[in-house]
């Protein structure tokens, strides 16, 4: 029974945490881009492109979600939940960090800086850690 516990708040943390992570990572940019859209409008595209990337940390821990849901929670709940709160918790930080950096080039841009190409580097840094812990997640 404590392993059936443990199964299933892993995967709530797992879904929960990286989800919760693009909700704030989003809104940090949407945030942004909304000032940025009253000093040049003329730059939506960017600011778009930019506002979307803390979303994809969502993305990976629904897919994380999906790999373990027919999981046997019996004999791997401990295991699911260890899973679950790593994945969680990288997607979340990941996410918002990233929604920070993407956030600092949409006033950048909006501030007539070509920092657009730039800013997806540094933002596929963070991103990378959360690649990473869906990786391991499939692994394991």
């Amino acid at each position: 029974m404590v392993n059936l516990i443990l199964g299933y708040l892993g995967l709530g943390l797992m879904l929960g945490l990286s989800g919760v992570g693009s909700c704030i990572g989003t809104t940090i940019t949407g945030n942004a881009a909304e000032g940025a859209l009253k000093k040049d409008p003329e730059k939506s595209a960017s600011y778009m492109i930019l506002s979307a990337l803390p979303a994809t940390q969502g993305l990976y821990g629904f897919v994380a979600f999906l790999m373990w849901l027919g999981k046997d929670f019996a004999a791997d709940g401990a295991v699911l939940f260890g899973v679950g709160l790593g994945v969680g918790l990288v997607c979340l930080i990941s996410a918002i960090r990233q929604g920070q950096v993407c956030a600092n080039g949409i006033v950048g841009l909006s501030q007539g800086h070509d920092v657009l190409t730039n800013t997806l580097i540094y933002a596929a840094l963070p991103e990378f850690y959360a690649i990473l812990a869906l990786v391991a997640a499939l692994m394991i």
